[in-house]
């Protein structure tokens, strides 16, 4: 038997600023399971401090965060809710 491996979503918060980016992320990880992965994909530096600050109260883990090509890419791991 394998061992399947938990799915990873992916949610567009490109050319939104503060606190936009924050609030889709949270109401897309209400609708996600524990130990699924989220990578949020953001143009706003802002989030580098921001979504890392929300994971720590709310209890979720940041994965990585990831510059390229003009884009933060941030990857959650959903802790407990």
């Amino acid at each position: 038997m394998t061992e399947q491996k938990p799915k990873t979503h992916e949610l567009n918060a490109r050319r939104m600023l503060c606190p936009l980016p924050v609030i889709r992320t949270q109401d897309k990880i209400k609708k996600l399971s524990v130990g699924e992965f989220l990578k949020v994909i953001c143009t706003d530096p802002g989030v580098k401090a921001d979504i890392p600050a929300w994971c720590r109260i709310n209890g979720h883990l940041i994965v990585e965060i990831e510059e390229m090509d003009q884009e933060i890419h941030v990857t959650i791991e959903v802790g407990k809710q």
